[in-house]
């Protein structure tokens, strides 16, 4: 399974707390508190509306505030009635009943008061651990060709070690084709609060090695590669045996095209979408992991932070393609298991997400530290902390803890997912971080 303008203020719930100057209680804005409801690890559970009824309540009667509806996991396939994908009618052996799923969640939170935004996986179409999706059956020339140490160039359908078939971010018939969706939901759902995208990257620093994306590398800096993909860069070993990604001389370039291409589908998702509905919150996803984030061509950071005066693979023209700018709502994981600066100081951790090439480690890497860091780089722009349920599975307390500092250092909550709560009973714990917090009185 497995983002923001002063705009997402018009998410914010209200809550009678301070005081005004006739003295009487007035009026402030809490912040805004996400759960995340993944697409086929609730597949079955969330099959009766019931059992939506249920959740949605208890998620209402523990302060959150939106509930993050996966519609199109990473197999490309939609929850939803779509002329362009094909629907989800079966995951894991259990055959869903022939319900609006996305229409009951709205019409069932929006009378409890809370909002609904469609999460949708965006540049994936397939499952590698099954075989299952878009580039296994109707558009294998979608799968992203990936740089591999021991296999060279290679389909990333022949990864089976990573369970998302990531496509090219570039095609044109996949762009096509995921913009024809997002339309359309917006379209066919008027009632829906917003588009939470995830996956809105390359897939590591592996990716995009096609022809496709050489061709327009080329034309980006106005000539031709002598060496691909060595001048890009080249697999070495270091003295442990591992290996690392040698830069070559067209490195940073590569690194600077690649981000722009991710913030140019933005602007364009963002200005489509808006034309069908302009009222609809335009969000996104992605890793609070923003010293490694480059690897998968991702800027969330405010055009207005240089991130060329911090770290070595920018290039001055890196900032403009930021996109904090163009998000309404944004939500970032602060996936770590150190709460406190200081706690990360004690264990010095490293920490290599799915998406590095590399360990990495500092005090960004723990949530206090994630959230200050945060700020100097979305500047003016807000940003939603989210954790993930399942690294506490093995110390409970600590859950109740990233609650608390996510509320209290960020400007929001983002909790994924609903499963791991349901599955372990942790409920007990999210209630304490939520009154912790202040999300709930």
């Amino acid at each position: 399974m497995k983002k923001l303008l002063l705009i997402v203020m018009t998410f914010f719930t209200v809550a009678m707390v301070g005081y005004g100057a006739t003295g009487k209680k007035a009026p402030v804005k809490s912040k805004p508190a996400l759960m995340w409801f993944d697409a086929t690890a609730n597949f079955a559970r969330f099959s009766n509306p019931d059992s939506i009824d249920f959740y949605l309540k208890k998620i209402k009667s523990l302060g959150f505030t939106h509930a993050i509806v996966d519609i199109r996991p990473i197999t490309g396939e939609v929850l939803y009635e779509s002329a362009y994908a094909p629907r989800m009618e079966e995951w894991g052996g259990y055959k869903r009943k022939n319900f609006d799923f996305l229409g009951y969640f709205i019409k069932s939170a929006h009378k409890l008061g809370l909002q609904v935004h469609a999460s949708l996986n965006v540049f994936v179409a397939g499952h590698n651990y099954f075989d299952r999706g878009l580039v296994y059956t109707n558009h294998p020339e979608w799968a992203s060709m990936v740089y591999t140490a021991d296999k060279g160039i290679v389909s990333i359908t022949q990864q089976k070690k990573k369970y998302s078939a990531m496509v090219n971010p570039i095609n044109p018939g996949f762009q096509k084709h995921i913009l024809n969706v997002l339309k359309e939901v917006v379209k066919k759902y008027p009632a829906l609060d917003g588009l939470m995208l995830d996956r809105v990257r390359y897939d590591g620093i592996e990716a995009d090695f096609s022809d496709l994306s050489r061709e327009k590398f080329e034309a980006y800096i106005g000539q031709k590669i002598a060496n691909f993909p060595a001048d890009i860069y080249e697999w070495k070993k270091n003295a442990e045996g591992k290996y690392y990604p040698e830069r070559g001389k067209h490195f940073l370039k590569w690194i600077e095209w690649r981000t722009k291409n991710i913030h140019d589908f933005m602007a364009l998702a963002r200005k489509e979408v808006k034309a069908v509905n302009k009222k609809i919150s335009f969000g996104t996803y992605t890793g609070a992991w923003y010293p490694s984030y480059y690897e998968v061509g991702v800027n969330f950071a405010s055009n207005k932070y240089d991130p060329s005066k911090d770290f070595d693979w920018a290039t001055p023209s890196y900032k403009n393609y930021a996109y904090a700018e163009l998000i309404d709502l944004y939500t970032t994981g602060n996936y770590y298991t150190d709460i406190t600066k200081e706690e990360y100081l004690k264990n010095k951790r490293s920490i290599w997400n799915e998406t590095d090439s590399q360990a990495q480690s500092g005090t960004w890497y723990c949530v206090e530290g994630s959230c200050e860091k945060l700020r100097g780089i979305m500047k003016n722009n807000k940003f939603m902390g989210g954790i993930l349920v399942d690294q506490f599975y093995n110390n409970p307390a600590k859950l109740t803890q990233t609650i608390e500092m996510n509320l209290k250092a960020s400007d929001g909550l983002m909790v994924f997912d609903i499963v791991h709560i349901i599955t372990k009973n942790l409920w007990k714990e999210v209630e304490a971080g939520m009154k912790a917090g202040g999300a709930l009185k």
